[in-house]
């Protein structure tokens, strides 16, 4: 039997999304149990899962060490992997967003300064604008870059709004809202269409 490969991302999500798989009927008790194990294979469903940093998810996908995964619509926005993107799983859901100090206005007479670590999203947000960029990457903190001027606004992924609000930011525009998908890699997905489509078909079930 095919051992299909699939790649979780770590913490909540990836623990909600093995739920639905599940669900599914694609359970692996052993991944339940407190322990330092990476992989979780159970044979009788043909089913092998490990947890990964959710932002490597897509490159174990593309890479073909995993047939499908799950990761956030904004992985596939800012990094573009070559994979299919099959279903949206409806969870994890958030905003991919425009944030400033209260009360700030765009003055278009001059470049904007941007702070994020989706350069490549701000990038193709404000070039479909017209708008004149200084992009300025940060890998964490990202709300502080205003308060401190070193950027005009920032963009993030927005979930509550709560970190913005207590640092007296606010949403000025939303670029695209983001969910949880489940990918595939290409060649795998000719090879094992039937298993793939019988788990998004179970999925789909599940949340109807």
């Amino acid at each position: 039997m095919k051992m299909l490969n699939v790649a979780l991302p770590k913490g909540r999500l990836g623990e909600k999304v093995y739920e639905q798989f599940a669900a599914a009927g694609f359970e692996c008790p052993s991944i339940k149990e407190n322990n330092r194990k990476l992989i979780f294979e159970n044979e009788e469903c043909g089913v092998r899962y490990f947890w990964a940093k959710p932002s490597d998810v897509a490159i174990y996908v593309e890479r073909g060490a995993a047939d499908i995964g799950v990761c956030g619509k904004d992985i596939l926005l800012e990094y573009s992997p070559d994979v299919y993107e099959l279903y949206d799983l409806d969870i994890g859901k958030c905003r991919m967003a425009v944030a400033a100090k209260k009360g700030f206005t765009d003055d278009r007479e001059r470049t904007l300064k941007v702070a994020t670590k989706f350069t490549n999203i701000a990038k193709n947000y404000y070039d479909s604008l017209g708008r004149d960029i200084d992009i300025i990457h940060l890998n964490g903190s990202i709300e502080i870059a205003p308060i401190l001027g070193l950027s005009d606004v920032i963009v993030d992924i927005v979930e509550t709004g709560t970190t913005l609000k207590e640092n007296d930011l606010e949403v000025v525009e939303t670029i695209v809202p983001i969910s949880a998908r489940l990918i595939a890699n290409k060649a795998s997905f000719k090879f094992k269409s039937e298993l793939v489509e019988k788990i998004i078909r179970s999925m789909e079930n599940n949340n109807d």
